[in-house]
């Protein structure tokens, strides 16, 4: 196979394409693009081993992770992801497949999604599952793309709205316009639920469908479920669930139990996989029967003894990702739930509510939590008290870092002025618990008796205080060997 390359002896030379042994040399514009073609020889450093290492690793420092310290990451799910998952997706038999390898050479492969498929299909209780979607942003648009195709088959194209409440998943309003839905948003009462009357107001034969995140974004299980689901599939309409604190629920409830008829789950929120920094995503989307035939092609199925790409589904909405989903992270899913079970997994969720309750009973006295019911995996807090003392949410949060605690998701939701989603997930000891109680009641304080302090924040990052309306406006993406 050919290759670029640069020679060094004569500084100034372009670029070459070197061929396989006996054929002749061309040069890189015959490939390349002139613009693209180096004029000179790529001024990189030559350094040994030992200084490669020690820079990369050295860069790593400046970064926080998972692996370093605690993200109490609220709706976010910033959790342990166990290196066993890792270990299976380099496996030998998955690391090296090749997307485009006939069914008959990638069986075990098949059979390792069919089998993923079939397990979270029981973990929602809803019967069909596909695992093509990239990320769950995508899988949210394709579950409305489900409905939508649906009503459509059924010739009921009145059903123009969908219904999201303010406690929703942020994403769920953007997905349901992508969709083509016109958006009709609902407030909550006074304990933070959906309020039933406002819904039974917007209501009617023009609402395919309800999107709900059961916790919602508020860490509060929808006590008035089962009168949700009845008023919304008497209007016939349809619900959609949003798996994002699914952490709270495994083994303790389905979805599909509770009347949705259909739900996306990111894979990373709830079964480990790795998060951040843009990817790679991973996502399921289940639904009820009747929605089966609108999933994606090609969908992955048992006939016979043989797993198979189904292709003929001509009710399906089509391919939504140019190979089969991301499938390592798939891998790395399947892991950590048979390395669960089910006993194992609804120990996840009774830890991670465990958790979040200590927290909030721990800080509930310094920080305000306009909600006091007992929470699910998550609580919101408000910096409101703060605040009159000069300190903002985005303040305490910048002050955090100084005591090596990533910040929490902060202002969201918008129902919370001030607000602080704290996450602490199962995967967190008591120790470190304690550790970020103690800081939050430090910088409570701090907040009384220096307030300059909090809000001059960060001083112990490798970088300090940013212009974040500059850096979001004008983002330096510039390398530097200065930098």
């Amino acid at each position: 196979m050919s290759k670029l390359i640069y020679e060094k002896s004569t500084p100034g030379r372009r670029a070459e394409i070197l061929p396989e042994p006996g054929v002749e040399k061309k040069p890189a514009t015959d490939f390349l693009p002139e613009k693209f073609v180096r004029k000179e020889m790529a001024a990189l450093p030559e350094v040994s081993e030992l200084e490669a290492v020690r820079h990369f690793v050295n860069l790593s420092k400046l970064n926080h992770s998972i692996d370093t310290g605690f993200y109490p990451l609220g709706s976010c799910t910033m959790k342990y992801n166990p290196k066993v998952n890792d270990a299976m997706a380099m496996l030998e038999g998955f690391r090296e497949l090749h997307p485009n390898q006939p069914t008959d050479q990638i069986q075990g492969a098949l059979e390792m999604l069919h089998v993923l498929q079939d397990k979270i299909a029981q973990i929602v209780g809803l019967p069909a599952v596909t695992l093509q979607p990239a990320a769950g942003a995508q899988g949210e648009l394709l579950g409305l793309m489900l409905i939508k195709a649906y009503f459509n088959k059924k010739g009921d194209h009145k059903r123009t709205k969908v219904v999201v409440p303010d406690t929703a998943h942020g994403t769920n309003p953007a997905s349901a316009a992508m969709a083509g839905y016109e958006v009709v948003e609902i407030g909550s009462n006074s304990r933070g639920l959906v309020d039933l009357d406002a819904l039974k107001a917007v209501l009617g034969p023009d609402v395919a469908a309800i999107m709900l995140t059961n916790p919602s974004t508020l860490g509060l299980f929808e006590e008035d479920i089962m009168q949700i689901q009845k008023l919304v599939h008497e209007c016939g309409g349809l619900l959609y669930y949003d798996g994002a604190n699914l952490n709270a629920i495994m083994g303790l409830v389905r979805p599909g139990d509770m009347g949705f008829d259909v739900c996306h789950l990111n894979l990373h929120k709830s079964f480990s996989t790795p998060h951040g920094g843009g990817g790679p995503g991973g996502c399921a989307v289940a639904c009820r029967d009747f929605l089966e035939p609108f999933l994606p092609v090609p969908h992955v199925v048992k006939k016979g003894e043989q797993f198979q790409l189904d292709w003929d589904r001509p009710d399906s909405v089509g391919k939504v990702k140019g190979f089969y989903g991301n499938f390592g992270i798939l891998v790395r899913a399947l892991t950590y739930i048979l390395a669960h079970g089910k006993e194992g997994l609804t120990q996840v969720s009774r830890d991670a509510i465990l958790s979040a309750n200590y927290i909030k009973r721990s800080l509930q006295k310094n920080y305000k939590v306009p909600y006091d019911q007992p929470c699910m995996h998550e609580f919101v807090a408000s910096g409101v008290w703060q605040k009159e003392r000069g300190c903002s949410t985005t303040q305490i949060a910048k002050r955090m870092l100084d005591y090596g605690v990533h910040a929490p998701t902060v202002y969201f939701p918008l129902v919370v002025p001030e607000a602080m989603m704290i996450e602490p997930t199962e995967t967190e000891s008591k120790q470190t618990l304690d550790e970020f109680i103690e800081i939050m009641l430090k910088i409570d304080q701090e907040t009384k008796d220096s307030p300059e302090l909090v809000n001059s924040a960060p001083h112990k990052t490798p970088v300090g205080r940013l212009d974040e309306a500059l850096a979001a406006r004008k983002p330096n993406l510039r390398w530097s060997p200065n930098t």
